[in-house]
C-alpha cells in the first residue's frame, strides 16, 4: 500500500518511479562506460556519471510533469503523478534542481565537453516541452545521443575531437531509440493530440524505420556485424508475439551499444 500523498516517503518513491529509471540508468551507465573505454581517469569518469545522471533525471521528471494531463486522460495509473503518489509541482521542483546541478557538473569536464552535454540536455527538454508533438520529434534524439561521444572525448586531456563515425553512430542510435520508444504508445498519443514523426508514420512504417536506423548504427561501427543485426531485425517476422518488434529493436540497439563501447570515441 502506498504512503499518503505528500509524505517524504511518497515523494521519494514518486521521484524514483517518475525518473524513468530504466533509460536513466542505462544511458548513465553507457556514457560512463564510454568514458572508461576512452581512457578517462577515475575522477573524470565520476564527473561524467554525475553530469549524465542529473541531466537524465531532469529530463525524466520534466517529461512526466509535462505529460501528466495526457497520462490522466489515458488512465495511465502506473504513472506516479496520475496515481497520486507525487504532485506535478514536486516533479517540476525535482527537474529544476536536477538541471541546476547538471550545469556545473557538466562543466567539470571542461567548457567544450560540458557545452556539448548541456546542448544534449537542452534538446531533450525541447522534446518534452513541445517538439515531441511535431514532425521534428526525432531531432532532439539526434542531438542528445550524437553529442555523447563529443562530451566524453573533449573531456580527455588535450580535448581531442571524437571520430566522425562515433558521432554518426550515436545519432543513428538516437533516432532508432526514439522510434522504438514511441512505437507501443502511438495509438494513445494520437488520441491526446501528439503527432510526432512516429505517430504520423504509423506503427508499420515506424517498425521498419526503427530497424533501418539501428542496423545503420551497427554498420557504421563495424560493418561485418550487419549480418547479425539483420537477423535480429527480421526476427519479429518469425516470432509471433506482440512485443517481438520492441524486443528486436532492443537487441539490435544492444549490439550497437556494445560495438560503440568496444570502439570507444576514436
Amino acid at each position: 500500500m502506498c504512503a499518503p500523498m505528500g509524505t517524504p516517503t511518497s515523494v521519494l518513491l514518486g521521484l524514483l518511479r517518475a525518473c524513468h529509471p530504466g533509460p536513466t540508468l542505462a544511458v548513465t551507465a553507457l556514457v560512463t562506460a564510454l568514458a572508461v573505454g576512452s581512457g578517462q581517469n577515475l575522477v573524470g569518469c565520476l564527473f561524467v556519471a554525475a553530469a549524465v545522471l542529473t541531466g537524465q533525471l531532469s529530463v525524466g521528471w520534466s517529461n512526466d510533469a509535462v505529460d501528466a494531463g495526457r497520462d490522466r486522460a489515458l488512465g495511465r495509473t502506473e504513472k506516479p503523478a496520475v496515481s497520486g503518489l507525487i504532485t506535478t509541482r514536486a516533479l517540476w521542483v525535482g527537474a529544476g534542481l536536477a538541471l541546476a546541478a547538471c550545469v556545473p557538473l557538466s562543466l567539470l569536464s571542461g567548457l567544450a565537453a560540458g557545452g556539448f552535454h548541456l546542448l544534449g540536455v537542452a534538446a531533450a527538454w525541447s522534446y518534452n516541452l513541445g517538439l515531441k508533438a511535431t514532425v521534428l520529434s526525432w531531432v532532439p534524439y539526434v542531438i542528445g545521443f550524437g553529442q555523447f561521444p563529443a562530451f566524453v572525448s573533449l573531456g580527455l586531456p588535450g580535448e581531442p575531437w571524437p571520430a566522425w563515425w562515433s558521432v554518426l553512430a550515436g545519432a543513428l542510435l538516437g533516432v532508432g531509440a526514439h522510434l522504438a520508444n514511441v512505437l507501443p504508445d502511438i495509438d494513445g498519443d494520437l488520441k491526446t493530440g501528439v503527432h510526432g514523426l512516429p505517430q504520423r508514420l504509423g506503427p508499420r512504417r515506424t517498425r521498419v524505420l526503427t530497424a533501418v536506423f539501428l542496423v545503420a548504427a551497427v554498420a557504421v561501427l563495424w560493418w561485418p556485424a550487419v549480418v547479425v543485426a539483420f537477423g535480429l531485425a527480421l526476427a519479429p517476422r518469425y516470432v509471433r508475439r506482440p512485443d517481438a518488434p520492441l524486443l528486436s529493436a532492443i537487441a539490435v540497439a544492444a549490439l550497437a551499444v556494445v560495438l560503440l563501447l568496444v570502439r570507444g570515441t576514436g
